[in-house]
């Protein structure tokens, strides 16, 4: 049964929480990139659109012209998606929803199309099988339909030259990222890591390249999210919009 959640920054999102439901993973990552007048975004595996919907309200902040591409391989979820961005009184224009698999981005929106590309991929090997007995959850979880390999080098073909590409991880995955971006000509310019408590192992990690960048790594003052107190840190209220 689809359910209505406030994204507390003017829009709200349709989700089902019998398949699945987005994460603090996507609002960090939406909240990661630094957008730019005119930028042509594509958000790939993009599910229910949270990303889109929270870059679109990013950018409507900072009065921003954009434009949002959501793709999604799913039918019924692309459908509850675009759901969302009508019932928010949004257009194509402001954000459209495709119904297609990443790995055909570039023949479906164009090859070079995009100056930003956004992935919140699949974190577990396809090996993990379904998850809840639900082929919906093991496509949004494991890498059942995409690999990092995939990902990457979809956003290669989407992104012009200079484009950037912002995805959010696993750590134990930073080498085979690493080496999957810099295949497909995209250069590590920044990386974050996500710690739930400050003094925790990180269990997340943000990253940003650019297409055909030169190597030059800056790696960011880490993010944490709870306090000791279990409360989210002062950052996390800020993304939250609390």
């Amino acid at each position: 049964m689809m359910r209505l959640d406030d994204l507390q920054n003017g829009f709200k999102i349709w989700q089902d929480p019998d398949l699945f439901c987005f994460g603090v993973d996507a609002v960090l990552l939406a909240h990661y990139p630094r957008l730019k007048k005119n930028d042509r975004i594509c958000d790939l595996g993009t599910g229910f659109a949270p990303i889109p919907l929270i870059l679109k309200a990013e950018a409507n902040r900072f009065h921003l012209p954009v434009r949002i591409t959501g793709l999604e391989i799913q039918d019924y979820v692309a459908s509850i998606a675009r759901k969302s961005v009508a019932d928010n009184g949004l257009s194509e224009e402001d954000i459209h929803i495709v119904t297609g698999d990443l790995r055909e981005a570039a023949s479906l929106l164009g090859a070079g199309s995009c100056s930003l590309v956004t992935c919140n991929p699949p974190y577990m090997p396809a090996s993990a099988g379904l998850v809840g007995g639900r082929e919906e959850k093991a496509i949004a979880r494991t890498e059942l339909k995409c690999t990092m390999a995939d990902v990457a080098a979809s956003a290669g073909r989407l992104l012009n030259a200079g484009g950037r590409f912002s995805l959010i991880h696993r750590p134990q995955r930073l080498v085979d990222i690493f080496l999957e971006l810099r295949k497909n000509r995209l250069e590590p310019k920044r990386l974050r890591f996500v710690h739930p408590y400050e003094d925790a192992a990180p269990t997340m990690v943000l990253v940003e390249a650019v297409k055909d960048g030169r190597p030059y790594l800056v790696t960011e003052p880490p993010l944490v999210i709870y306090k000791k107190d279990r409360t989210y840190t002062e950052e996390l209220l800020r993304i939250y919009g609390r």
